[in-house]
């Protein structure tokens, strides 16, 4: 997908222009994951695939329009009203709902990306997926382009100032707490996150060790079995539960890991397996509120006497 991605850019700015009023000088300047592009300055109707995005157009008091019909929980569970309309899912649009709203901006993320030319032939598409190699700056980076696409940079910037400073406590904590894995379930399996990984930012932002650093950094993480985890025997194990997170009624988690071989492990002894909003790490996550969330958990678990 990415290597299109300079002619997704250029076709997306010659859309842009088209769809700009002529001589219309209420317009930003923005960078988001497909690059700097000028866009309609404040759109009032807006349509959003991604719930990172939504979560972070929610946190600064944004209004949308459309939304993806998704069992949303917590502080996002109030899109499932009928007052907002539902666009198709997280991944494939109703192409023919988004364009019954039309939209001056509808706003994508990494499960939609694929669909960015499509959509702007339809409005302006902001571009919020995070960069896995630069998780946080791209966190930043799409937090800043809709504070000034709305006008709340005050707001993103104060946001931001604590994000950091409350992950840069969370750094000290965690430099003589030892070794973590991190690791998802769904379906009664369980796969394996490190460095470079989509879950990187426990190890390269937070400040844990790794158990294991050689982790293949797939995007669906690196099959492993329960011999593994006590070969590995973490300090630390760090619990995403998938299916949690997307409404399944499968094994949870903390029943799928209460096996003899994982509590004989050093984090199972040790009381330091920590399971995560599954909602904030697998859906929400690179949103400006839920990560906040995550580090807020982070600091409290690992700072508990």
């Amino acid at each position: 997908m990415r290597s299109g991605r300079g002619g997704l850019c250029r076709l997306g700015v010659l859309l842009m222009s088209l769809l700009l009023p002529v001589g219309s000088a209420a317009a930003a300047t923005i960078t988001d994951a497909q690059g700097t592009r000028v866009f309609p300055d404040n759109p009032k109707t807006v349509v959003v695939f991604d719930l990172a995005a939504l979560d972070t157009l929610d946190a600064l008091g944004v209004e949308v329009k459309g939304v993806p019909n998704w069992a949303m929980s917590g502080e996002l569970e109030k899109y499932r009203s009928d007052a907002y309309a539902k666009v198709g899912s997280l991944f494939e649009p109703d192409f023919e709902a988004v364009a019954a709203l039309e939209p001056e901006l509808i706003v994508i993320g990494s499960r939609s990306q694929k669909h960015f030319a499509a959509l702007s032939a339809i409005a302006p598409v902001l571009d919020l997926t995070p960069d896995n190699n630069d998780f946080r700056a791209s966190v930043k980076r799409n937090a800043e382009a809709v504070g000034k696409l709305f006008g709340k940079e005050a707001d993103v910037a104060e946001r931001l100032r604590k994000l950091d400073a409350t992950t840069a406590r969370l750094k000290e904590v965690t430099a003589d707490k030892g070794r973590g894995l991190v690791v998802l379930t769904t379906g009664g399996k369980i796969s394996a996150y490190g460095p470079g990984s989509r879950f990187s930012e426990v190890h390269d932002l937070y400040g844990l060790a790794a158990a294991d650093p050689t982790i293949d950094a797939t995007t669906h993480g690196q099959v492993i079995s329960w011999e593994y985890i006590l070969k590995v025997n973490p300090d630390w194990l760090i619990v995403i539960d998938r299916d949690a997170a997307i409404g399944r009624a499968d094994t949870p988690a903390r029943a799928l890991l209460d096996n003899e071989l994982v509590n004989r492990t050093q984090a199972a002894k040790s009381g330091q397996i920590i399971y995560l909003d599954p909602v904030g790490m697998y859906l929400t996550g690179s949103g400006l509120r839920a990560e906040q969330v995550i580090v807020d958990g982070f600091l409290a678990a690992f700072e508990r006497p």
